[in-house]
C-alpha cells in the first residue's frame, strides 16, 4: 500500500486559523464599540446631572432674589448641595448678581403704564449659575438674566 500525499492536506488548518482571526477581530471591534458607548452614556448622564443642578440654582436665584442684597454670602459665592440624600454629588453655585451693563437698565412691563406719564417696569440683573456633579466630573454654566419689578421707571423728576 502506498500513501499518496493529497494537495489539500493543510487546508483545514488554514481555514481554522482564518476563522479564529476573524472571530478575534470581530470580538475586539465589539469590545471597543461597547466601551465607547459606555463612556458616551456616562458622560451624558453626568452632563444631565450637572444641568439639573444648574436648574436648581436658577430656581433658587429667582425664588429668593433681592436687589438690596446682591453680595449676601448666605445666597451667593458658595456651593450648595442639591439633594444630600438623593444625589450628594450634585452642587450648584450662584455668582453675585450685577446690574446689567449692556442693553436697557429697565424693561417696561405691559399693562403697568398709568396716566400722567408714570411708567412701571422691571430692572435687569445678570448672574452666572454653575452646576456640577463630582461623581461624573461634569460642569454646566448658565448666564441668567433676572427682572425685578414692578418698579417705577419714569424718567421724570417728581
Amino acid at each position: 500500500m502506498r500513501l499518496e500525499r493529497r494537495e489539500d492536506s493543510g487546508f483545514a488548518l488554514i481555514a481554522a486559523l482564518l476563522t479564529v482571526w476573524i472571530l478575534t477581530a470581530v470580538g475586539m471591534l465589539v469590545f471597543t464599540v461597547t466601551t465607547q458607548d459606555v463612556r458616551i452614556s456616562s458622560r451624558l448622564v453626568g452632563e444631565k446631572k450637572a444641568f439639573f443642578a444648574t436648574e436648581a440654582g436658577v430656581h433658587r436665584l429667582v425664588h429668593g432674589f433681592d436687589p438690596l442684597q446682591l453680595t449676601d454670602t448666605q445666597k451667593y459665592q458658595r456651593d450648595f448641595q442639591v439633594d444630600g440624600k438623593g444625589d450628594p454629588a450634585s452642587w450648584y453655585r450662584i455668582d453675585n448678581p450685577v446690574a446689567a451693563t449692556w442693553g436697557p437698565a429697565a424693561i417696561p412691563l405691559p399693562g403697568y403704564t398709568l396716566g400722567g406719564g408714570q411708567q412701571w417696569g422691571a430692572t435687569r440683573f445678570l448672574a452666572t449659575v454653575t452646576g456640577r456633579n463630582d461623581r461624573y466630573r461634569s460642569t454646566v454654566q448658565v448666564d441668567t438674566g433676572i427682572g425685578f419689578g414692578p418698579v417705577e421707571i419714569t424718567t421724570a423728576y417728581r
